[in-house]
């Protein structure tokens, strides 16, 4: 008999079973697709506090927040680095010292100590408006941080893998039943069914929780979860530097312009959409796109349009309904719900915020631990994710020793491997000194050497978990590049595969 079952391979799902394996528990993590495939690599992308949540007073939140911000960063310097924000003042929303207040609050409330402080901007004085209408004549500039979103929850899954724990993609949990002290779960997947024992269930099934419940429990007929569909646009550079804009639109929604991808592209987002349709084929819609366009053109000096748009994506989050008016209201905090009535027990874990997750872990860990006779205590607030033992978290420095041990490597490619891999990109290179030694070559820097590493480390099992989640490679690559990539992955793979 098992532990810990583990529904869901998102950030919450795999922030659980590593933490789980960390302290011992037999784990075993399902999921019925790729990892991170639906929400957790739909986010923004940020590791922030959530500085409109201010305004909802809801400073719990983002103290939890500010706090775990700075914990990540240590943990995982080379998928989550510092970014600066600038939000130009517009003289028809909230005045100047309010938002001067509110920076001063989310500078002070979590504790900063690796980031800079926030700074006035003005124009003619900060080539940083720059790009922006003459008529943004002050801007405040705050600092938060960046995170490949699905890399984050790979490295989860391999840590916890390596930790003990069995990592299951494209698996699903199509039965359970429930006994005084264990549970019969039934899996299904390319391999055939199989039904295994554990002590307890953590649901953290995401968009799919009601479903998960309704397995567990089928009396158990509410809704607990309220959906909003998030969207973002994709546009070649829209503005010079590394900095990203905050803006904040007439209808009191914000969104972000963020580089992208080497700084090539300007990330747009987000949306707040009600969404009761297929959780499995989330798509922007073009009246979406529209939005988005029109509310960046407000502040650019130059318009973005639907023809401007390179490529979209869109997710699902899954949020607690706690009955708000509208859905970007919503709490982003998590709630746990403990159930063990009639036997064993099931935890299931509704909301919550990819910047947070390290802390719901923890708690859900802490709410199964009577269950587990000498549990021991919290680990992961010091450890390191895969790749992030970076002394110092100083990545700058990591990377100029790795460049300068490749002389014979592109360092652009060098770069990108860092950034993906951290310390153990000298693992994947092995004694690889030139482009050939690493293989065919597909495109955008992909080469068979790291197809093989994804593949064997990081449960990649088709060519859009290493184009679209593991890398955003697409973006750098043809179509025809791309259609010759799947046709060889496919030729390689076994058939169960």
């Amino acid at each position: 008999m098992h532990d810990l079952l583990v529904i869901g391979g998102g950030i919450n799902g795999t922030g659980i079973a590593r933490d789980a394996a960390g302290r011992g528990l037999d784990v075993v993590l399902v999921e019925k697709d790729d990892l991170a495939q639906h929400t957790s690599s739909a986010s923004t992308k940020l590791i922030h506090g959530g500085l409109r949540y201010l305004e909802m007073y809801d400073f719990a939140l983002v103290r939890k927040a500010l706090i775990e911000r700075e914990i990540l960063l240590r943990a995982a310097p080379h998928i989550i680095w510092p970014m600066r924000f600038v939000l130009p003042h517009d003289k028809d929303q909230r005045p100047a010292w309010l938002i001067r207040l509110g920076l001063f609050l989310y500078d002070h409330l979590g504790g900063r100590k690796m980031l800079p402080p926030t700074k006035v901007l003005r124009r003619g004085k900060s080539d940083k408006l720059a790009p922006l209408r003459e008529e943004f004549r002050l801007a405040f500039e705050y600092s938060d941080c960046w995170v490949e979103d699905s890399r984050l929850v790979v490295l989860n899954a391999v840590d916890a893998k390596e930790r003990g724990a069995e990592v299951r993609t494209r698996t699903a949990c199509t039965k359970l039943v429930r006994h005084k002290d264990h549970w019969d779960a039934e899996f299904v997947s390319a391999q055939g069914t199989e039904t295994r024992q554990f002590r307890a269930v953590v649901n953290a099934a995401g968009g799919w929780v009601d479903e998960i419940i309704d397995l567990a429990d089928p009396k158990d007929t509410a809704t607990h979860l309220r959906l909003v569909k998030g969207s973002h646009i994709i546009v070649p550079k829209w503005h010079d530097g590394a900095h990203a804009f905050f803006f904040q639109n007439a209808d009191s929604r914000i969104m972000f312009a963020i580089p992208y991808e080497r700084g090539e592209y300007t990330l747009i987002g987000t949306t707040d959409i009600p969404y009761t349709a297929d959780k499995d084929k989330v798509e922007i819609s073009q009246e979406e796109i529209e939005y988005l366009c029109a509310g960046a053109s407000e502040y650019y000096q130059r318009a973005i349009t639907p023809a401007d748009v390179v490529a979209t994506y869109s997710g699902v989050r899954p949020l607690y309904d706690d009955h708000a008016a509208s859905a970007s209201k919503v709490t982003r905090d998590y709630v746990l719900h403990y159930d063990a009535e009639g036997g064993a027990p099931v935890l299931s874990v509704f909301g919550g915020k990819i910047t947070t997750y390290r802390e719901l872990a923890e708690e859900a860990v802490a709410e199964l631990a009577p269950l587990f006779e000498g549990l021991p205590k919290s680990w992961t607030k010091k450890a390191s994710l895969p790749g992030g033992d970076i002394p110092a978290a100083n990545f700058d420095a990591y990377l100029s020793g790795l460049v300068l041990s490749h002389p014979h490597l592109p360092v652009e490619l060098v770069t990108r491997l860092a950034r993906a891999y951290g310390t153990r990109t000298r693992d994947l290179l092995g004694d690889a000194q030139t482009l050939a030694d690493l293989g065919r070559e597909f495109g955008g820097g992909l080469t068979e050497r790291e197809v093989d590493w994804l593949v064997e480390q990081e449960f990649a099992r088709s060519a859009d978990d290493i184009l679209r989640r593991r890398s955003k490679l697409y973006l750098h690559m043809t179509g025809e590049e791309q259609a010759a990539f799947t046709d060889w992955f496919k030729s390689r793979q076994p058939a169960t595969a």
